[in-house]
């Protein structure tokens, strides 16, 4: 039942289907279909978080599989089982919690997927749920690769997300003759063309930034020159330094352009996500808890950042913690060749579901001092978030 955007009603009510009968506090969003629930521990403490992103993409799902969406969305970048396996940790975590010396709180949050819905629940007041500012912050992302390895690395793991639109305006005119006229569109196409060299000349390779235009607009007639061009591009960077550089220069390098062909230029540079940023100190502990439950061989240090972007930013942006890449390729499948996130046709095994739970609540009771089951993903704790997890798919 994947569902899009901010309202997830259908997934919303599945979630608290399977929260039903726990000790827990839960709020609704107001702004959004989001589910946060408390878990109070038996003894006093600090408050942990752990969060599970819900929403689908609008892509016909193309897998074959028994269960495949029909409604003409999809859960192409795994998110379903991000719900899942946050369902799961909240079992295991409910079954310890005379044990807990803190809270944890549990976002299920909707829109991710460009709608920004960290920052929503973050306005809403799901940070404090628990009455205080968490002092660890848990997410985990499936990705494509060898099935349950985990990876992550401690400060920038994903760039920030900005939308630029520019728009040139000349005076119009017959096409026939382009000299009565301040036409647009060579000024537009030399910008797409200026924006791919300005990235090589004014910025570092070890800070890179990516600019792609993926929107050109002019027109309406082959005879005529119109008043106006347009282009749309995605903007990814990985500090705030370079994020400054790049308002300050594609602003220069379009009214500059646009001068030079007689017109003008408006700029529109939307800061969209920030930077997804580990906190060192929590990320050495996720690595060293991570590597206890399953051994050295199932996690990696990432040695580059993703060019991709992620909302968990927002809370990390208040919150220390770490965000985590859990591998879910199923077996046979050449993760290299095969089709990755955000295609129609790509596969997640949810064997990986055990695991995924196991690692979020073992987080969680680490950071509140508790310890960990070694051994978790093979043992009890790791069963009972399967039969947790792997029921509906929501």
């Amino acid at each position: 039942m994947p569902e899009l955007g901010l309202h997830l009603p259908e997934t919303q009510a599945l979630v608290l289907e399977a929260l039903d009968g726990l000790d827990l506090e839960i709020t609704l969003g107001t702004a959004t279909t989001s589910v946060t629930a408390v878990l109070r521990g038996g003894k006093p403490g600090p408050t942990v978080l752990l969060r599970g992103d819900m929403d689908a993409l609008p892509i016909v799902e193309q897998t074959g599989l028994d269960f495949a969406a029909d409604n003409g969305n999809m859960h192409s970048c795994g998110h379903d089982l991000h719900v899942a396996g946050l369902v799961g940790a909240v079992r295991l975590l409910h079954e310890r919690r005379s044990e807990l010396a803190g809270d944890v709180v549990f976002l299920f949050q909707p829109g991710e997927e460009g709608f920004a819905g960290a920052r929503v629940m973050i306005e809403e007041g799901a940070l404090e749920a628990s009455g205080s500012l968490p002092i660890a912050a848990y997410g985990i992302h499936v990705t494509t690769g060898t099935r349950g390895v985990f990876a992550t690395r401690p400060g920038t793991i994903m760039a920030g997300a900005n939308h630029v639109t520019i728009t040139v305006n000349g005076a119009g005119g017959h096409g026939s003759l382009p000299s009565r006229a301040h036409d647009p569109v060579p000024a537009v196409a030399e910008i797409v063309t200026a924006l791919n060299v300005m990235v090589t000349r004014r910025f570092s390779v070890f800070d890179p930034v990516v600019v792609t235009v993926t929107k050109l607009s002019a027109g309406a007639a082959f005879n005529v020159i119109p008043d106006s061009a347009s282009l749309g591009a995605t903007v990814r960077n990985l500090s705030l330094e370079s994020l400054a550089v790049l308002q300050e220069e594609i602003a220069r390098l379009a009214n500059s352009i646009a001068e030079a062909h007689g017109c003008t230029a408006h700029v529109d540079f939307e800061v969209v996500y920030p930077v997804t940023v580990n906190d060192a100190d929590r990320t050495a502990t996720t690595v060293d808890v991570l590597r206890t439950l399953f051994g050295d061989d199932r996690v990696e240090h990432m040695e580059f950042p993703l060019m991709g972007s992620e909302d968990f930013s927002f809370v990390l942006e208040r919150v220390p913690g770490t965000f985590v890449f859990l591998h879910a390729s199923p077996d046979g499948v050449d993760a290299e060749t095969a089709p990755g996130n955000h295609s129609p046709r790509v596969l997640f095994d949810d064997d990986v579901l055990a695991d995924a739970a196991a690692a979020l609540a073992s987080l969680a009771l680490a950071a509140l001092g508790t310890e960990p089951d070694a051994g978790g993903a093979s043992g009890r704790n790791a069963q009972v978030a399967s039969d947790s997890a792997s029921g509906d798919r929501p």
